[in-house]
């Protein structure tokens, strides 16, 4: 088993500018694609406790480009988890272009800082992770070993 979750993503002609390379903002938004579909196939608990009152707060992203990539190339969007905090995690996201002829190519590499919280909107307080979450993460953390103990 990868030591990440996958999102693959064939970029389309709306996600380029008039030269044809990609708006970094589409970099960003794939990150939340990612992030969403992990949760819809590893954690779907966790989803309903969105509905209830849970909040995942993204607090941070960036992003750092190595290489261009244009419309109809193939990505594969690969998060990990890179830190775990009582309430907030913190993700890695490798942006790798995938050739037809099975090259693999590092186009950028991406950080995002979440935090949980819950509560109504106008009065949120943070909130521990999950144990679904952290259940659902525990494969995908940079540093392999026993399970994951949040730290305060």
């Amino acid at each position: 088993m990868a030591d990440y979750f996958e999102y693959r993503h064939t970029v389309g002609f709306e996600e380029t500018n008039l030269v044809g390379n990609v708006y970094y903002v589409n970099y960003l938004s794939w990150q939340g694609r990612c992030r969403e579909m992990f949760l819809k196939l590893r954690a779907p608990a966790v989803l309903a406790e969105i509905q209830d009152d849970l909040k995942l707060f993204t607090l941070k992203v960036d992003c750092e480009f190595f290489a261009e990539i244009t419309a109809f190339d193939e990505l594969s969007i690969r998060m990990r988890l890179a830190d775990l905090a009582q309430t907030q995690l913190e993700f890695t996201f490798d942006y790798v272009k995938l050739d037809a002829d099975g090259a693999e190519t590092l186009v950028a590499r991406g950080r995002q800082r979440v935090a949980c919280m819950r509560g109504p909107n106008t009065a949120t307080v943070p909130s521990l992770v999950p144990e679904a979450l952290l259940t659902a993460l525990e494969p995908y953390a940079h540093t392999a070993g026993p399970r994951l103990e949040q730290t305060a």
